[in-house]
């Protein structure tokens, strides 16, 4: 976790690590208020802060599921403040509403006359593995 505030050329900070540590204590997609919780004190414009740079570095991603709150997750090392590339379905879980990024094997491609195609995001939701496990 270390390295990735250096590859990004970011100074590393106490708090940038804190704010790190959070995301590396989850394998799935964080709102806001559980990084909140993850952190032994915060300033709250410092954590917004925090969270910005880190968008725009490329070391975290926004899922902004529809109408619901954001969440939060860690780009693997192909992303760049330039470019953030994602080839995976962002899901969301009807029963324990985890989010996840849910990599697969061919995402689509998709081609509109006369537009230029800047992103595209996938958003699914269903049951989880961990809670069909369950059932």
């Amino acid at each position: 976790m270390r390295n990735l505030l250096k590859d990004k050329k970011l100074s590393e900070t106490p708090f940038r690590k804190e704010v790190l540590e959070v995301f590396g204590n989850y394998s799935n997609a964080i709102s806001m208020s559980v990084i909140e919780k993850g952190l032994k004190d915060y300033n709250r414009i410092t954590l917004y802060r925090t969270i910005k740079i880190f968008l725009e570095k490329g070391l975290i991603h926004e899922i902004a599921l529809s109408g619901e709150p954001s969440n939060y997750a860690l780009c693997d090392s192909t992303c760049s403040s330039e470019l953030h590339q994602h080839q995976h379905v962002h899901f969301k879980c009807t029963l324990c509403e985890t989010v996840t990024c849910v990599e697969v094997a061919e995402f689509p491609s998709l081609h509109l006359p006369n537009y230029q195609i800047e992103q595209l995001e996938i958003q699914a939701s269903g049951i989880c593995k961990v809670c069909l496990k369950k059932e």
